[in-house]
């Protein structure tokens, strides 16, 4: 974790062009989140981004406490105008240096504000990499958010509860490889998926 504070303005920036160049066909394609699709994976970006507002705001309730994994998050007709507005609203949220203190909660489990922040930037970060993979976007995020996002996850490696938990197994990546890989390694993917690939195999018997 980490006791200084990040802009996350920077990240979540990415992540509303990302979301703004996913097409309509693409919404029903797989991610590198197996039990998601592309809306799915929006849906969790829209929701995360919620929660994490609130809980750097420290406006603890129904948005910081319910479960992530209680229902398989979705969309609606407005999620092209909610969720830049939304993201813009949480890297405003902890741009309050008063975010990074004291406890909060996020998916009804308690954290600290640094640990909240990290785990915000971690999933903006690694969830970023997921949605550009599936929609075939480039992807180059903040690097100190990837910093951040880096050394949470090597941290989270040495969990022995980990391949049940937030994170599945990790996945072997080269020492020399680039930064990015290595932390899409840690958090339990294979930095070499594809969307294109990934719809091939599926056509196969």
């Amino acid at each position: 974790m980490t006791d200084s504070t990040l802009d996350l303005e920077p990240q979540a920036r990415v992540i509303a062009r990302l979301a703004d160049g996913v097409r309509d066909d693409q919404l029903t394609d797989g991610t590198p989140c197996p039990a998601y699709t592309v809306r799915n994976l929006l849906g969790h970006l829209l929701g995360l981004s919620v929660a994490f507002r609130d809980a750097g705001r420290k406006d603890l309730g129904p948005t910081t406490d319910t479960n992530p994994q209680a229902a398989l998050p979705d969309i609606g007709p407005g999620w092209r105008e909610e969720l830049p507005k939304v993201l813009a609203e949480l890297a405003e949220a902890w741009r309050d240096p008063a975010a990074w203190t004291g406890r909060t909660r996020a998916g009804g489990v308690p954290l600290t504000g640094p640990e909240a922040g990290a785990v915000a930037t971690n999933e903006l970060v690694i969830h970023g990499w997921d949605l550009a993979r599936a929609t075939g976007q480039p992807y180059t995020p903040d690097p100190a958010a990837l910093q951040l996002s880096y050394g949470m996850l090597l941290v989270a490696a040495d969990d022995p509860s980990r391949g049940g938990g937030i994170f599945g197994p990790v996945v072997p990546v080269p020492d020399d490889a680039a930064l990015l890989d290595r932390a899409v390694g840690l958090s339990g993917r294979d930095p070499q998926w594809r969307a294109t690939a990934d719809r091939d195999l599926s056509h196969k018997p």
